[in-house]
């Protein structure tokens, strides 16, 4: 049984933000200082991921855990009115999370997922702390060479000339 009128539930289901939520903006403000730059919100990509660092070729998903269903999570748990409209919505949040990240994977986008509840203030400096240290990594990774190098044996185009000649000793 909902305590809210109908009117009301609407007033604060609608006051809900998609963009710019305090969780990404803690996430954005924290890479920002450590000199990462970053686009926000690519229409281009699946999934239309909260941050784009095209440099790391990677994305990050700033997911709040009631909307994407994090399990384990104190954060998240079902309503108790209308419990089969929220089960569904919140099952297909995460199955299309999941597809969303696969596709970006095949494309050779490194994916993040920091959730809301990593970001609260007894864990929020350890979580940023590593997702630097993740992007980092992921750099450092992809800055390895790109193509082998050749063997030695193979004869180089610039190789100084042979004698020509008779006896050239």
């Amino acid at each position: 049984m909902d305590k809210m009128t109908r009117e009301q539930r609407h007033r604060c289901m609608a006051a809900i933000r998609s963009k710019d939520t305090r969780p990404e903006l803690l996430v954005r403000r924290y890479l920002f200082s450590r000199g990462f730059r970053y686009r926000l919100c690519c229409p281009r990509l699946p999934g239309h991921p909260d941050l784009v660092l095209r440099k790391y070729r990677t994305v990050i998903f700033v997911n709040g855990c009631f909307w994407h269903g994090h399990e384990g999570c104190p954060s998240f748990r079902l309503p108790k009115s209308n419990t089969g409209f929220w089960l569904r919505k919140i099952e297909r949040n995460a199955s299309r999370d999941v597809e969303e990240q696969r596709q970006l994977r095949s494309m050779g986008w490194h994916c993040i997922t920091v959730w809301e509840c990593q970001l609260l203030k007894p864990r929020r400096e350890e979580t940023l702390a590593s997702l630097e240290q993740t992007l980092l990594h992921i750099y450092l990774q992809d800055r390895s060479p790109r193509y082998a190098p050749q063997p030695e044996s193979t004869p180089m185009a610039a190789e100084p000339e042979a004698p020509y000649g008779k006896d050239t000793k």
